[in-house]
């Protein structure tokens, strides 16, 4: 109610907590290895816990007022117009997050030294040059302030055992070479969020104008509740973002633990760590050789890795029902799946497995397995979006619908039906894939 009443007074709690979680990340440098599994232990089962009850009721009151506001315009709303409202949201910190990248971006190539390590330096050259400091200003100073806000995200951040961006910053060399290709000003990711924002803005004036021809309390009721939904629901972020800055947190203690189970030679690597349980790893603190134990779960992870088919659903008895009934094809043969975001793109289409250094074509449609987070800075220049996995609520197919981005989600075996470079056409009204 306090959040329905005054957005700003939930988003001031939010940052709160924010804090609060950066105090009790702090640990002393002297802790002994004991002391940091003691760390890890209390932070992820007792620390985190009250994260989402603190902050979800805001977003989700947000969501709530969208549904009364679709209940309230019946069918004066037509299909697309309350995906519209949720545009250019404000307080989402992934799209802060993207924003800010391009705007490095941006600096990047108004820099002739920082513009011309992207075309003349190989990736490896360019990681070298940036843990040295030997970049040119411009990019060693924007990529330095980017990673101290945002270098504990990933993909598959969720994952401790994942680099982080902070890590590893090769990923942002290929997402920065993206921006870097795109010319058209009215393409640029900053110019279509200002579109998007004026676009949602347009429509909550249209979806009020409607409802007025039914009543002016039914239009202010429309209104309030529209208004409401933009202020809020773009703090659905938050949640797991500040989950992700604990993870991260988890992840350093855990590779000084790692570091000296190596030294001592219970393991041979300290991010070896990761594949051992948090009562294994106090057995290697107490002498007990983990290498064999962690040769074996590396070698399932790897084979895990190549596994390109993934069921979308299993029943309890570990059947496919995907597998035993395949979907029909659509009668016209294109592919079909979940609608996600509403509108109809033609481009040629881009499929990237993995999201490192992927090259991404301004304009071209992406075609990937799942997103979450870390994918999102490849959306901005995306001009479709086809995924393998989720639903009409999963991570990829709500940013979709806040950028504006044709979408069209759960289209079983789209990176293998699909290649790059073909010319398909994505509608997310109609959940269809068409491959020209």
């Amino acid at each position: 109610m306090r959040a329905l009443v005054r957005p700003e007074a939930a988003r001031r709690r939010a940052e709160q907590l924010g804090l609060e979680i950066a105090k009790f990340l702090v640990v002393r440098e002297t802790a002994s290895s004991a002391e940091r599994l003691d760390f890890v232990e209390q932070t992820l089962l007792n620390r985190t816990v009250s994260f989402v009850p603190r902050i979800m009721p805001a977003p989700a009151i947000g969501f709530a007022m969208l549904g009364l506001a679709e209940k309230l315009m019946g069918d004066a709303a037509k299909e697309g117009d309350l995906q519209a409202v949720l545009r250019g949201l404000a307080h989402n910190v992934t799209t802060e997050m993207d924003l800010s990248l391009w705007a490095l971006a941006s600096r990047i190539r108004s820099d002739k030294d920082s513009a011309a390590e992207f075309r003349n330096g190989t990736p490896d050259r360019w990681a070298a040059r940036f843990r040295s400091g030997t970049l040119p200003a411009v990019l060693q100073h924007g990529l330095t302030e980017f990673l101290g806000q945002f270098g504990h995200r990933a993909v598959a951040e969720i994952d401790a055992g994942m680099p982080r961006w902070s890590d590893d910053p090769l990923h942002l060399r290929g997402v920065l070479a993206n921006y870097l290709r795109l010319e058209n000003e009215e393409s640029a990711p900053d110019a279509v969020f200002a579109r998007g924002r004026r676009d949602a803005e347009a429509m909550i004036e249209t979806l009020t104008s409607r409802a007025r021809q039914r009543s002016r309390l039914r239009a202010r009721m429309v209104r309030f509740a529209l208004d409401r939904a933009r202020a809020l629901t773009g703090l659905r972020e938050l949640p797991k973002y500040y989950l992700v800055i604990v993870i991260a947190a988890v992840r350093k203690q855990l590779q000084i633990v790692g570091a000296e189970l190596a030294a001592a030679g219970h393991l041979d690597q300290q991010d070896d760590v990761f594949f051992a349980d948090l009562t294994e790893v106090r057995a290697g603190l107490g002498g007990h050789d983990l290498r064999g134990l962690v040769a074996t779960r590396k070698a399932t992870y790897e084979r895990e890795l190549r596994r390109r088919h993934i069921p979308r659903v299993l029943l309890s008895d570990g059947t496919e029902p995907e597998a035993l009934l395949p979907a029909a094809p659509a009668g016209d043969g294109s592919l079909a799946g979940t609608p996600a975001s509403a509108g109809t793109v033609t481009a040629p289409a881009r499929v990237i497995i993995d999201p490192l250094g992927a090259h991404l074509e301004p304009g071209e449609i992406l075609v990937a397995p799942s997103t979450d987070p870390g994918w999102t800075p490849l959306f901005l220049t995306a001009g479709g979006l086809v995924m393998e996995m989720g639903g009409a609520n999963s991570h990829g197919a709500v940013v979709a619908r806040e950028y504006g981005i044709p979408a069209v989600v759960g289209v079983p075996n789209a990176t293998a039906r699909i290649t790059t470079g073909q010319h398909i056409t994505v509608d997310g009204g109609a959940g269809t894939v068409t491959v020209r």
